[in-house]
C-alpha cells in the first residue's frame, strides 16, 4: 500500500493526494514487490534498499547512493498479540519528496494526520526529524510502562508475594528491554552521523533537534540497562530467599527428626526382648523417660549454642 500525504506552511490539514508532487510524503506500508519497483524507478532509487526495509531483522544504518539518503532506524509497536516488538522503518530523502517503507503502520501515523504534530511535508528534512522524534518517543513510553511493572514485581518481594508467573513476565520483560538497546544502540550512531549533514542537509534548529534526538536515546538506553539490572538483582534477591528459607526449613525438620529419635532410642532399648538392668522395676519407665527428656533438653541448648536452630 503506498498512499501520497501533502501539507505546506500554508494549509491547515494534512491532504492525501492522488498523484505525488514535489515536497510529498510517499507512505508506503507493507509494500508489494511491484510497488517497490514502481518506487524505484520513478524516483531512481535502489530497489535492494528498499527491499531491506521489508526484512524484520534489519537494523538502523545510513546508506547514500547517487542523490538520495537511506535512514533505516527501528520503531516500536504491539503486535497483534498484544506483545511489544519492533519494525524497521526506512526514510528515503530523495531530490523533491521524502519517503517511508515499513512492515506494518506507523504508531505515530495519525498524530501526523490528525494535525496533532505541526509538520509540513515540504520542509523534507524537519519531517524526517519529527518522524524520528516519534519514534524515540514511543520506546520512552514503552520503556516508561516497563519500568513501572517492574517497580510493582519488586514491592511485591519484600512480601515474599512473588509468583512464578512473576518470573515469566521477567522473561519477556528482559527480551524486549533487549530488544529496545540493540534497536537504540545503532540508531544512535545513525544520529551522529546524521548531525554531519552530509547526507541530509541541515538548518541550525535541525542540528538542535538531532542532538536533543541523542540525548533522548542515550536516556533510554541507560533505563533499559537500568531496568535489565533491577530484574537481575530482583531474582538474585528472590534466589537468595528462597535458599535461606529452604535451609531454615531444613534445620526444622532435621531438629524434629532428632527430638523424635532420642526417646524413641531409650524406650526401644528396654523394648527388646533381652535382660536389661532394673527392667523388671516400675520405677525404671520414669527413669528412662527423665532421660529421655534430659537427652532432649541438652541437644536443643547444643543446636542454639552452635546456630543450628
Amino acid at each position: 500500500m503506498i498512499k501520497y500525504y501533502y501539507k505546506s506552511l500554508r494549509t491547515q490539514r494534512m491532504d492525501e493526494l492522488a498523484e505525488p508532487k514535489r515536497g510529498t510524503w510517499v507512505y508506503a506500508e507493507a509494500p508489494s514487490e511491484r510497488e517497490l519497483e514502481m518506487l524505484a524507478e520513478k524516483y531512481d532509487l535502489e530497489l535492494g534498499h528498499l527491499r531491506d526495509a521489508l526484512d524484520e531483522d534489519e537494523m538502523p544504518r545510513l546508506e547514500k547512493e547517487a542523490k538520495s539518503s537511506y535512514i533505516f532506524v527501528r520503531f516500536a509497536y504491539k503486535n497483534a498479540d498484544g506483545d511489544v516488538d519492533t519494525a524497521p522503518l526506512l526514510f528515503v530523502f530523495a531530490e523533491t519528496v521524502v519517503i517511508t517503507v515499513s512492515l506494518v503502520r506507523m504508531p505515530s501515523l495519525d498524530r501526523f494526520l490528525s494535525g496533532k504534530v505541526e509538520v509540513a511535508t515540504t520542509q523534507r528534512a524537519k519531517l524526517l526529524l519529527q518522524i524520528l522524534h516519534n519514534v524515540v518517543d514511543q520506546y520512552d513510553s514503552y520503556i516508561n510502562n516497563t519500568s513501572k511493572k517492574i517497580k510493582l514485581i519488586r514491592s511485591r518481594l519484600r512480601g515474599h508475594d512473588i509468583s512464578n508467573q512473576d518470573f515469566v513476565d521477567f522473561v519477556t520483560i528482559e527480551d524486549e528491554l533487549n530488544e529496545f538497546m540493540g534497536a537504540l544502540q545503532p540508531t544512535n550512531a545513525t544520529l551522529r552521523r546524521l548531525l554531519v549533514g552530509r547526507h541530509v542537509p541541515l538548518f541550525d534548529e535541525d542540528q538542535d533537534i538531532i542532538e536533543d534526538l541523542l540525548l533522548n536515546n542515550e536516556q533510554s538506553i541507560e533505563a533499559c540497562t537500568s531496568n535489565i539490572k533491577s530484574i537481575v538483582n530482583i531474582r538474585e534477591a528472590y534466589t537468595t530467599i528462597s535458599s535461606n528459607n529452604l535451609n531454615r526449613t531444613m534445620k526444622l525438620l532435621t531438629a524434629a527428626t532428632v527430638i523424635v529419635a532420642i526417646p524413641n532410642l531409650f524406650f526401644g532399648m528396654y523394648g527388646m526382648n533381652v535382660k536389661l538392668p532394673f527392667e523388671t522395676e516400675p520405677w525404671m519407665f520414669w527413669v528412662v523417660l527423665a532421660t529421655s527428656i534430659s537427652a532432649i533438653t541438652l541437644g536443643y541448648r547444643f543446636a542454639r549454642r552452635k546456630n543450628i536452630l
